[in-house]
């Protein structure tokens, strides 16, 4: 073999070596990329669960949801859907998690003169009782979800001394505007009902 092989041969070598250390070098630099990545997500994850469990503790002052009563009476409207959550009226950022209210989940509403069911699968269920429910109106976002203009049924109730907005979606959006309608009519009976009884109260004193 002349000097002039030999040449090529340990040129050839040492490409090839080079190539190799790269290619564990890529491999390495992959890795470390990959592990950076789930720490942060992992951070990002506990960061939000810390936050979610922070919101609550400072939201320990809601009381329980009212349960169901027994015999709610005979279903005026019903609704399957999705609920999209709780936040402070009037703040729809301000997401009210105490209690289950900020998980969201499918959903089955049944109004009645009671009030407003709400059956969660998978979650806890809730009551809006009528002599609570303060508005009804359209909405297109509640709890840092946006939908379309007019895409959410907001019901804000009073619970605890607190005004909350809770969120709707219905499988058949068209039934919204119904579903207001029918629960601002019901409002207004109440307010009237208990100006009625404020004004025979203060009458008899």
């Amino acid at each position: 073999m002349t000097p002039l092989d030999l040449s090529a041969a340990a040129g050839a070598a040492v490409l090839a070596a080079e190539q190799k250390s790269a290619e564990v070098t890529d491999w390495a630099a992959r890795i470390g990329w990959l592990v950076g990545l789930a720490l942060f997500v992992a951070l990002v994850y506990w960061l939000m669960r810390e936050g979610w469990k922070w919101r609550g503790t400072l939201q320990g002052d809601l009381p329980e949801l009212p349960a169901t009563p027994d015999d709610p009476g005979p279903a005026k409207l019903e609704m399957s859907g999705r609920y999209h959550g709780s936040t402070t009226a009037g703040q729809w950022l301000d997401r009210i998690v105490a209690h289950g209210l900020g998980t969201r989940s499918r959903a089955e509403l049944t109004l009645t003169d009671a009030g407003v069911d709400v059956v969660r699968p998978g979650a806890a269920d809730f009551f809006i009782p009528v002599a609570a429910l303060r508005e009804a109106r359209l909405d297109k976002g509640i709890a840092g979800k946006v939908l379309t203009e007019g895409g959410l049924l907001i019901v804000t109730w009073e619970h605890g001394g607190k005004l909350l907005d809770s969120g709707f979606r219905s499988d058949r959006a068209a039934e919204h505007n119904e579903w207001v309608e029918t629960l601002n009519q019901m409002i207004q009976k109440v307010e009237e009902t208990e100006k009625v009884h404020k004004k025979e109260t203060e009458g008899a004193r």
